[in-house]
């Protein structure tokens, strides 16, 4: 119960997210590129590697709150 809980709230909160990894990644790419095609390249790599990190602490929080 309390998980469907926690999912059922957590998950509109999560949507801020989208747009900061996107905002974040591109200022990032276009700090280090001036072309658009590397800009938007390099940005699609960084948001990949946010969105994995974001996962693999996601991950650890629920695994710790499980044995909790």
């Amino acid at each position: 119960m309390q998980n469907a809980l926690l999912l059922a709230v957590g998950t509109n909160d999560l949507w801020y997210a989208v747009p900061l990894v996107i905002v974040i990644s591109l200022v990032y790419a276009a700090t280090r590129h001036e072309r658009t095609d590397m800009i938007l390249a390099s940005a699609a790599r960084i948001g990949t590697w946010i969105c994995g990190f974001m996962f693999a602490i996601f991950l650890v929080l629920a695994l710790m709150s499980w044995r909790l």
